[in-house]
């Protein structure tokens, strides 16, 4: 089932820093402003606990949101989020306005798959190593993916999986590859752990090593 984000706002009439502290200290509201889809800029303030509780949930970041304003709901995504230096406290969010005819530029979580019982980790020995975790997507509010999953099933040794690798669903794009090959992404990749084949080939050379050693010792004798 399609997970919904609901968040309770209220329209913000005082400005300045000063307004601000007061919000988050008195009210337990933070400060946030909603921007976009040929609308002015509004300022608004959001219960402080309820959009953190939001944050705990991975999806959050990949959802549309609804904003219901004095009752009047508008779909938005989460662009941007400032969080007090050093306590766990948030401290002003930006949305954007978003529309079902327009494409949105939304980065979403990679989840990697069967990655313990992949064949090239588990008999194989391979190491995984994730250059990404995420990735930004162009599409329209309806096709945008909750993440993109990477099946780890197939990888091989030494392999290394691009941006252009990925499947998408339907209508998605990634928006680096429109810029072109060069910016083509590694994801994840499989290698032997760092050491092993040096440490197979020390092996190899020690024998040989002993061997000549020996050889030469019969000589002088």
């Amino acid at each position: 089932m399609e997970q919904e984000f609901v968040l309770e706002a209220f329209l913000r009439e005082d400005q300045g820093k000063g307004a601000s502290r007061r919000l988050r200290r008195e009210e337990r509201k933070i400060p946030a402003i909603v921007y976009g889809g040929g609308k002015e800029p509004v300022s608004i303030s959001l219960w402080h606990n309820d959009l953190k509780k939001g944050l705990e949930n991975e999806a959050f970041y990949s959802h549309i949101l609804t904003l219901d304003l004095d009752g009047k709901k508008e779909s938005v995504i989460l662009k941007d989020l400032q969080r007090h230096p050093y306590k766990p406290l948030l401290t002003h969010a930006d949305f954007l306005r978003v529309d079902k005819d327009h494409e949105i530029h939304v980065s979403v979580p990679i989840h990697f798959i069967n990655e313990e019982t992949a064949p090239v980790v588990k008999l194989e020995g391979g190491a995984v190593q994730h250059q990404l975790n995420e990735v930004e997507v162009i599409c329209l509010p309806q096709d945008l993916p909750e993440f993109i999953e990477v099946d780890m099933t197939e990888m091989e040794m030494d392999q290394v999986l691009h941006m252009s690798d990925l499947k998408l669903p339907k209508g998605v794009r990634i928006a680096a590859l429109q810029q072109g090959e060069d910016h083509d992404q590694a994801v994840v990749s499989v290698h032997l752990p760092k050491g092993a084949k040096s440490d197979e080939g020390g092996d190899g050379e020690d024998a040989a090593g002993a061997e000549q050693g020996g050889g030469e010792g019969g000589d002088q004798e």
